[in-house]
């Protein structure tokens, strides 16, 4: 059997190197991915709170408002009763 030529094997060696170099860049590729879906949910986490504590504050506003309307109508009927005093 004969020996394969040097070029070939050069390219054997080349070859090898570069699926090396493609099974580094798919892991490195792979590693940067789950490293940004993790910040993903993280940063979705982040805003589903926000969303949660603006619901928060929005409900205490509208609460406050409806408390205030309620007290100036009692205040309204307080004074106008004291107007129909008898003096």
């Amino acid at each position: 059997m004969k020996t394969p030529p040097e070029s070939f094997l050069l390219f054997k060696e080349e070859l090898k190197k570069v699926q090396l170099e493609k099974v580094r860049l798919k892991n490195q590729y792979e590693s940067k991915l789950a490293e940004m879906n993790q910040e993903l949910c993280r940063l979705k986490e982040q805003i589903q709170s926000q969303q949660a504590m603006l619901r928060t504050t929005l409900e205490y506003a509208e609460n406050l408002e409806n408390s205030l309307g309620k007290f100036k109508e009692e205040l309204n009927t307080t004074q106008a009763h004291r107007n129909n005093g008898v003096y």
